[in-house]
């Protein structure tokens, strides 16, 4: 799993739209110059283009045929490569999104599109691009000092920590449909931000294969063996799964099944399980890879809290 640093990220420009709804008659408006910020404002407004974006697993932008057909591949191509057609391929950004906002209840809201400079993956320094969109305002208070007096105003705005959807794409592994990291706090359709938006899917690199395999193995200990096991034996395969996970450096099937499972019924059932069991795109789950720690303590932690 790449390695992400924003230590030293620092904004460069922004754009802004305001994205409606076409089924109810709504309208997309997007603004005409770059967004202008004072270098007081720089900082706060470069963390709060980045800070929904720690931790997050990553995707990357793909298409059945070609990269080449992926609209939104194409336009952040182009901004990276022409930076100075931010403001242009930012706008067709927003357009694209409208025009994917085809469910009823999508709500509308604000879209800001940030180009942002010096993201470290993996020690590379890299540009990226921000796209985040808030379907709602938080009330916030202003104390002020008016004629000699203190005043109090009510105000309407941006709550960093309450954005609704966004998108980090970052000017890494282009071949392959770039970094992204994206996430959706739901939604009356939670699969057209991922989806028919940005066209992306998890990016199966070593920490996506073990969160699989462990999240398979969490739900075969919760719902693959005989009811009538008991509890106690139910926490060895657990525990024995977490264990393997914990302490080998590399997963192998047969391996496991010989060294965890061990009993030809469970093994049986195991294998039943594991071939109905899909990954997020509907595929099977790789038997063998290089074991992600991080993704296996997390499931380790998720068996013990399930079991108990």
């Amino acid at each position: 799993m790449s390695k992400v640093n924003f230590n030293k990220a620092t904004l460069s420009n922004v754009t802004l739209a305001k994205i409606g709804n076409p089924l109810r008659g709504e309208s997309l408006k997007t603004s005409k110059d770059l967004c202008k910020f004072g270098e007081e404002d720089k900082e706060i407004l470069t963390l709060a283009f980045l800070k929904p974006f720690r931790n997050l697993e990553p995707y990357h932008f793909h298409h059945n045929s070609s990269l080449d057909l992926h609209e939104m591949h194409c336009y952040v191509n182009t901004i990276f490569d022409q930076q100075e057609r931010f403001l242009t391929y930012s706008r067709k950004i927003a357009r694209h999104l409208y025009d994917k906002t085809k469910h009823p209840n999508i709500k509308s809201g604000d879209l800001c599109i940030a180009y942002i400079k010096g993201v470290q993956i993996d020690g590379e320094v890299c540009d990226a691009i921000s796209v985040v969109k808030s379907e709602s305002l938080t009330p916030f208070l202003e104390i002020s000092d008016h004629d000699g007096d203190l005043q109090l105003t009510t105000h309407n705005g941006i709550y960093p920590d309450k954005i609704d959807k966004g998108c980090l794409i970052i000017d890494s592994k282009k071949d392959t449909g770039y970094l992204v990291y994206t996430f959706d706090k739901g939604g009356a359709d939670t699969n057209f931000w991922v989806r028919d938006f940005l066209g992306a899917r998890a990016r199966k690199d070593d920490n996506f294969k073990t969160k699989q395999y462990a999240e398979m193995c969490v739900s075969f200990a919760d719902e693959g063996l005989p009811e009538e096991m008991p509890v106690e034996e139910k926490y060895r395969v657990a525990n024995d799964a977490m264990q393997y996970f914990a302490e080998k450096e590399k997963f192998d099937e047969k391996h496991f099944q010989d060294e965890v499972l061990k009993e030809p019924e469970i093994v049986e059932k195991f294998s039943t399980f594991k071939d109905n069991y899909k990954d997020e795109d509907g595929e099977p789950l790789a038997g063998e890879f290089e074991i992600s720690k991080p993704a296996a303590k997390k499931a380790g932690s998720k068996i013990k809290s399930n079991l108990r």
